[in-house]
This record gives C-alpha cells, sequence and structure tokens, in this order.
C-alpha cells in the first residue's frame, strides 16, 4: 500500500489531540482595536459595531444578549464634586460694606474698589510753597503775625464766632464760610481743625546772629524728625524763655499744619533756625559765647546751679538713636536727667518731655 505523510502541523481539518502531560494548544487570541478611541467610544453596555472578530470563534456558545430597549441619555456633564454643596451664605444688607458687596467676596470688591485714605487732598488752586494752618491758635497767633503772608482763611460759622472773640476784627484778611466736610476733605480727617484753616507761606528763618540777639537759652535738635515733637518742643522753648530752636536742614520736618498745631501758636513767636551741618553749629555757638550741653542719660545729671553766668546751648538727639557721634563729641559736656523711678523699666523720656524737663532745671540758675 501506498502511505502519505500527515501535513505539518497535523491534519488538516482536524484538531490535534491533547495529550496529559504534554503542552496545551495555543488558543488564538482576538485581534485589539489599537485605534484611538473617540468621544463616539463610550461604553453604554452596547456591543461596539467595530470590534475585531477573533481569528478563530471559541467553541463554547454564550447566552444570547437581550436588545437595550432603554431609550438614549444625554451624554452626561463632567461631575466637578461628589459632595454636596452648601447654599450659599447671603450677609445682611446691614454687614455689606458699602455699595453691596457680600463679606464672602471682599478679595474681588476690594480689587476693583480704590482704598479708603483719610489723606488730605491737594487743593488745585493752592500755590506751590505754601502750608495750611489749622488750629484756634496757630492760625489767631498768625493774624496778628505781620511778617506772616496770608492768602485764605476758611472758617465753619461757630468757628469764626470763636476766633473773632480771641482776635478782634478787623482782620488782615477777609474769611470764607465753609462747612466741616469742605475742611475734612482739605486737611484730612486726621487733622483736629477746630473749624478754622489758613492757607499761608512759610516764615522766613533769621540769620544765626540775629536769632542771638534774643535772651535766652539755645535749644539744637540733631535730626528730631517728629513734626509733633518740634512742635512740642517749640511750645516749651516759648514758655520757659528760650532764644531761638535750631533744626538739621536734612533728617527734619518741614514747616507744616501739624508742626504749627503742636507748637500752638509758638512758631508765630519763637524762631526757627535751619543748619545745614550741625557740628559746624555748635562751633559757631561756642565762638559766640554759648556753653554747649548735650543732653544724654551717660552723663552727669543736669544742675541748672552749676551753669549760673553761662548761656546755655542745650543739645538733644534723635527719637530713637539720639545724638550722634559728631555732635556728642563736639559738645563741651554731657548731662542727664535724673529719672528716680525709672529704674530698669523706663530708662528714657520723650524727646519733648526730656527738652522741657531741661529747660525748667536751666531756669533755676539763681
Amino acid at each position: 500500500m501506498r502511505s502519505s505523510s500527515p501535513p505539518p502541523g497535523g491534519r488538516s481539518g482536524s484538531k490535534k489531540p491533547y495529550r496529559p502531560g504534554g503542552p496545551r494548544p495555543a488558543t488564538p487570541r482576538p485581534q485589539e482595536d489599537k485605534r484611538p478611541r473617540g468621544r463616539d467610544d463610550r461604553r453604554d453596555g452596547k456591543p461596539r459595531e467595530d470590534k475585531a472578530v477573533a481569528a478563530e470563534p471559541r467553541a463554547e456558545t454564550r447566552p444570547e444578549t437581550r436588545p437595550d430597549t432603554r431609550p438614549a441619555r444625554a451624554p452626561e456633564r463632567p461631575v466637578l464634586s461628589l459632595a454636596p454643596r452648601a447654599p450659599e451664605r447671603v450677609q445682611p444688607q446691614a454687614e455689606r460694606p458699602e455699595g453691596g458687596a457680600p463679606h464672602g467676596k471682599r478679595r474681588a470688591y476690594q480689587a476693583i474698589r480704590p482704598a479708603r485714605t483719610d489723606a488730605p487732598r491737594p487743593d488745585p488752586d493752592q500755590p506751590r510753597g505754601t502750608l495750611w494752618l489749622y488750629g484756634l491758635h496757630p492760625v489767631a497767633a498768625a493774624l496778628r503775625n505781620p511778617q506772616r503772608r496770608l492768602r485764605r482763611l476758611l472758617l465753619t460759622p461757630d468757628a469764626e464766632i470763636t476766633l473773632t472773640a480771641m482776635v478782634p476784627k478787623p482782620w488782615p484778611i477777609s474769611s470764607e464760610t465753609v462747612d466741616r466736610a469742605r475742611l475734612d476733605l482739605l486737611l484730612g480727617r486726621d487733622a483736629v481743625a477746630q473749624g478754622v484753616a489758613l492757607l499761608a507761606d512759610p516764615l522766613a528763618s533769621p540769620s544765626l546772629q540775629q536769632a542771638l540777639e534774643r535772651p535766652g537759652p539755645v535749644l539744637v535738635l540733631d535730626q528730631v524728625s517728629d513734626p509733633r515733637n518740634v512742635g512740642a518742643i517749640m511750645r516749651s522753648a516759648q514758655a520757659m524763655g528760650a532764644c531761638c530752636v535750631i533744626t538739621q536742614d536734612r533728617n527734619s520736618p518741614d514747616e507744616t499744619g501739624a508742626l504749627a498745631k503742636a507748637a500752638a501758636g509758638a512758631l508765630e513767636r519763637i524762631p526757627l533756625l535751619r543748619a545745614v551741618n550741625i557740628a559746624r553749629t555748635l562751633t559757631a555757638l561756642k565762638a559766640a559765647g554759648c556753653w554747649t550741653v548735650g543732653l544724654d542719660a551717660a552723663g552727669q545729671p543736669l544742675s541748672g546751679k552749676a551753669l549760673a553766668g553761662r548761656r546755655v546751648a542745650l543739645v538733644l538727639g534723635s527719637e530713637g538713636d539720639g545724638m550722634r557721634r559728631l555732635t556728642r563729641e563736639t559738645c563741651d559736656e554731657l548731662a542727664g536727667i535724673p529719672m528716680p523711678g525709672g529704674g530698669s523699666a523706663i530708662d528714657s523720656l520723650n524727646v519733648s518731655a526730656a527738652a522741657t524737663v531741661a529747660l525748667y532745671e536751666l531756669s533755676r540758675l539763681g
């Protein structure tokens, strides 16, 4: 008989029998669809029509899938959060800021609304180099001073009555009647105007030789920068009969309404000089016959009787650092103010308070 060998891979049309202990025949896998999945390929439970069919279907049969008779749903929107959203709390009208924006939107509200400020708004009609004096005592002293050039006088009805009692009319300038809102807008809400404001030019400073013609001690301020402190020192200097007050040209306040308000009229009565170099000014005071005394806690206690017969130039340092090194070395001596109740808790005084105490001690020369 003629025998024929089977083709490789087994007989055609028949499966290779499985033998125990032998290798299991490989089952062909369906080909995967490697195309990019679009929006229409969502898995909604329906069989995909373009799914690749296996090369050889499996022998086992699968149960029939019933067709989905439910109506098609619209595509769902993406969910941002699964937690229930709390209702937005609306603030009452009394707790809302101006404009009606709730406090929950304060940050965005403040970004579009300018910040509220109490700073004064500049007057477009105000000439350059002028200043506003406010307060009853500063304005009354300026009206009495013939050296002060006046430009405008603004008064409320009540302040006009009070100012007339202090300085009888006629005044060297006519007044304008305004309300307090106008003064707050012009000077700022922090300014205690007392219903009166005066636009004027700064006073001209005399020379050092002219100022020394007046009697009394001299006050020298080394970089005292607070205008209220300078004004308070001028008020004490006028009350204690001082000659003049000298400040540095730099690092010291200009003549302003706040300085004049703290001086309470002393700005019109005692000269305020400005020196470019404090050390050279002290040298000039020594040449004029003054004994320079620097107020410092490290010095000996200040004694008015020990300085009898001398004209004293009292030197005070800045609020924080005190006198500078060159200023301290130029002074003839250093003196301090004894404080029996100070101890370690309070070891210094405010510069305006220290000036007042020192001037009082100097007034006890005899």
